[in-house]
């Protein structure tokens, strides 16, 4: 394949197994690259050009793979919409995008129909994956297209936007090198070669969480540049998650601590009836990872448990399961195309190994800026470094330790406490399914711990669950970090790619305050 990703493969090699969809249809890579050929065809039809957006709201499946390579070999940007999002958030993305064709699955119809309205879409730009009123049908559409090569190839690229978790989403925004896609290609696998992951050598991605997260669509279409075959599930389970793994002998995916929860909740029994031999390298990222969570993952594992730290707007760090037993804890040294630095709040530089402070990145690689937001842009600058507001430490080795988000990080009595440490301690009740600790106000101590539980299924939240949970939290945090008192919910603000959205537990504690932070 030499160093033509896809595209060569696709001529080269047609008849190579390259998706394997959720309901289980395989495409050869000639097949993939017939239908993208017919997206391209179809969305120029409707007058876009390099430079142009389209933005999706679909479930992991074909349609999000071949939109993908569409737009990355016409010189589009692929704006992808968590379809958890309400339709007046939808429609706020595809109107700042500027998206110029929408394409929707009829499982959000509803969502998609608000944000085309709320954006002022017309009805010939808006496209619809099965059935959605006023929606032009999109496999009607692609269908009736030649496969054959576009003229004009251009690299395209994928502008994820921010997920709002402190304001309104921005798109994180590259320019487009004008580049052919056999130039670019390699590239797009970049971020697996840093991991030692190998051009084809029979590997085998699995996509099991929401391709709109941009890690895993860049770690999943960046495995399909590489030759690897992409198995993707639509609802990850684990148990479901271990059969592909076996069937398929998968090598390789991107994960989020929380499917590790589930995967070690499952009895010992189904977890050993699952051959696990074929895994090499399971990167895992998005959430902290409680360190006994990950202690026993790696002993099951073993050293196909990798980690890296990173954003959408870049990165970042990686370690590998070896180095992490001698560190744990550790998201690992900088990638050799990138820099960490941490800063005081003044902005100075901090030197000195094991001194907490904001994490800042740089990326050798270029640079980038939020979409139409230039004071966003330079506000998370200083010089050449970015930060994304997390607070950690560099060791006397390089090695990078997070300690909280910034705005997470709880003031009590004039001390800083990390939510993340309690959680992490917290994590390993065993009636723990999943937690968030905060702080909320206090009259004398400015904030007190407050943590809410999510408990595992068939238990339910009571004053005695609560009274054995800070038990249990006893010896393994010191007094002043320990949750004042615990609250309980059955759904956990958290996105199927791991991030939590701890502001919409927070905020009602807040009503009337003003947070410091």
């Amino acid at each position: 394949m030499g160093d033509l990703g896809f595209w060569a493969l696709a001529e080269e090699s047609p008849d190579h197994l390259a998706l394997v969809t959720p309901e289980g249809k395989e495409l050869s890579a000639g097949e993939l690259l017939a239908r993208a050929n017919q997206v391209v065809h179809m969305l120029r039809g409707f007058g876009l050009k390099a430079g142009d957006v389209v933005s999706t709201l679909l479930p992991n499946g074909q349609e999000m793979i071949e939109l993908y390579l569409a737009c990355l070999q016409a010189g589009f940007y692929l704006v992808p919409n968590n379809f958890h999002l309400v339709g007046a958030e939808v429609g706020y993305i595809l109107e700042d995008s500027g998206a110029k064709a929408f394409v929707a699955h009829e499982r959000f119809a509803d969502i998609a129909i608000d944000a085309a309205s709320d954006a002022g879409l017309p009805g010939t730009a808006c496209l619809a994956v099965g059935s959605i009123m006023g929606f032009s049908n999109y496999d009607q559409l692609v269908n009736a297209q030649p496969t054959t090569k576009p003229e004009h190839r251009t690299i395209g690229d994928v502008m994820n936007y921010t997920s709002g978790t402190t304001g309104k989403p921005k798109g994180v925004f590259r320019p487009l090198s004008g580049a052919t896609p056999e130039e670019a290609a390699l590239g797009q696998g970049g971020i697996l070669l840093l991991f030692g992951i190998q051009v084809q050598d029979g590997n085998v991605h699995i996509v099991g969480s929401p391709l709109y997260h941009t890690a895993v669509l860049r770690f999943g279409g960046g495995s399909m540049h590489l030759g690897h075959t992409l198995v993707v599930m639509d609802k990850w389970t684990p148990e479901g998650m271990l059969e592909l793994i076996q069937k398929y002998g998968v090598t390789t995916s991107h994960m989020v601590p929380t499917q590790f929860n589930r995967l070690l909740a499952l009895p010992k029994e189904t977890r050993d009836a699952y051959d696990v031999s074929s895994l090499r390298h399971m990167i895992h990222a998005a959430a902290p990872c409680p360190i006994e969570i990950k202690k026993q993952m790696i002993e099951w594992w073993g050293n196909a448990v990798d980690e890296y730290y990173a954003a959408s707007e870049g990165g970042g760090t990686l370690v590998n399961a070896q180095e992490w037993t001698t560190k744990p804890g550790t998201v690992g040294r900088p990638w050799p195309i990138s820099e960490i630095a941490i800063f005081d709040d003044d902005d100075n530089r901090i030197e000195a190994p094991n001194e907490i402070g904001t994490v800042y990145m740089s990326m050798k690689t270029g640079t980038f800026e939020y979409h139409k937001d230039k004071e966003k842009t330079d506000k998370n600058r200083i010089g050449s470094f970015f930060t994304v507001g997390d607070i950690g430490y560099l060791d006397e080795d390089g090695y990078l330790f997070l300690c909280d988000r910034k705005n997470d990080m709880i003031i009590s009595g004039g001390a800083n406490i990390y939510p993340a440490e309690i959680e992490g301690a917290m994590q390993m009740h065993p009636m723990i399914a999943d937690v968030a600790v905060f702080g909320i106000p206090h009259s004398d101590w400015g904030e007190e711990v407050k943590a809410v539980v999510e408990p595992v299924d068939g238990v339910e939240g009571s004053p005695e669950l609560e009274a054995d949970i800070l038990a249990f939290l006893s010896d393994k945090i010191a007094k002043f970090k320990t949750p004042k008192s615990v609250d309980f919910t059955n759904d956990m603000p958290r996105d199927p790619s791991g991030k939590l959205y701890k502001r919409k537990l927070r905020d009602p504690y807040w009503e009337g305050h003003e947070r410091a932070i």
